[in-house]
């Protein structure tokens, strides 16, 4: 009965206006032309008999198909792993006073983000030919304590992630460097006022804060990455899922339907990273997220006099009300 005194409903209100609610046809129609051309769009991709649907069935599952899938997802999960780690690295040594650490991050991002990263995978695969021999010993002279032929260490496979992982690093060292700028100046003095020294500021206060900034386009450029793994040819590295669909297709001279054998692991995939990424995104953004106060719906006569939030109220009601009272000097 008090909700309703407090909404107005029930009283006696002279040229009371009846408010009707504003008839939106533009989504309307909207939504139906856009459901109508998906519509369109499936019922053209189911019907038509040259996509060959049954022979992407066929091959979804193939044993080929499924090694190529497991080689994509291994190049992609370490190239990202490293060049995360090196991005942090080279994000750190821009920020260092050092003029040297700056200098040799500097030269390292401009020149991997200058140069295509086909061409860097090139150079990669041709490594055995440029340096024959790995070895250990006094710099700037012939003396040698081990050595080992370079192809042994730097086969196809190592290739491949070695470029992919270079060249990613450059560009998530920006990324990394965006979110640790975004971190407000004070925590940092903050934390040396509490004795902090520069590691552990990094590693408990700045990194954490930074890290939903950072996530996001993590994110992208990891599917990014996922997707660049087709790029591995150039190596040569003839085991992922691009170069797996083709060989089928030029074997069967079918090349639409294992196309779509790729776009649908492709797709499969890149879902289940979106889903990760979501949910990486909720945990390291827990205390940022605004969370309204008071008690859903009440207006005054407040009932009791002044609500905190008691125990059965929920915590994220919009319409709440924070009523306190202070006692003593405004600074």
């Amino acid at each position: 009965m008090a909700k309703k005194e407090i909404d107005g409903e029930g009283l006696d209100i002279p040229n009371r206006i009846k408010a009707l609610p504003v008839r939106r046809t533009g989504p309307i129609v909207a939504a139906v032309i856009v459901a109508l051309f998906a519509a369109m769009l499936i019922q053209g991709l189911v019907t038509n008999e040259r996509l060959d649907w049954p022979t992407v069935w066929k091959y979804l599952f193939n044993e080929n198909v499924l090694n190529g899938v497991r080689y994509t997802l291994e190049l992609t999960v370490i190239s990202m792993v490293v060049a995360i780690i090196l991005s942090v690295i080279l994000a750190v040594m821009r920020k260092s006073i050092n003029p040297v650490l700056r200098g040799v991050s500097w030269f390292f991002i401009w020149f991997f983000r200058g140069t295509p990263v086909y061409t860097q995978l090139v150079f990669w695969g041709l490594f055995s030919v440029l340096v024959p021999k790995l070895s250990l010993g006094i710099p700037f002279t012939d003396v040698s304590f081990w050595s080992i032929d370079s192809s042994v260490v730097v086969t196809a496979f190592n290739a491949a992630w070695i470029g992919l992982a270079l060249n990613e690093a450059a560009y998530l060292s920006e990324i990394v460097r965006a979110g640790l700028e975004a971190v407000d100046s004070g925590q940092t003095e903050a934390a040396e006022a509490l004795g902090m020294g520069r590691t552990l500021i990094m590693r408990r206060i700045i990194l954490p804060q930074a890290m939903r900034i950072i996530i996001p386009p993590t994110g992208n450029e990891t599917i990014g990455m996922l997707k660049s793994t087709s790029l591995v040819l150039a190596v040569p590295f003839t085991y992922e899922l691009q170069f797996a669909t083709n060989a089928i297709a030029n074997r069967l001279y079918k090349p639409i339907p294992l196309l779509l054998v790729a776009c649908i692991w492709y797709l499969f995939i890149t879902s289940v990273m979106m889903v990760l990424q979501a949910r990486l995104e909720k945990h390291f953004g827990k205390g940022f997220d605004a969370r309204p106060v008071g008690t859903k719906g009440k207006q005054p006569p407040y009932d009791p006099p002044y609500p905190g939030r008691s125990d059965g109220e929920q915590r994220d009601d919009v319409a709440k009300l924070n009523q306190a009272t202070f006692t003593g000097l405004n600074a």
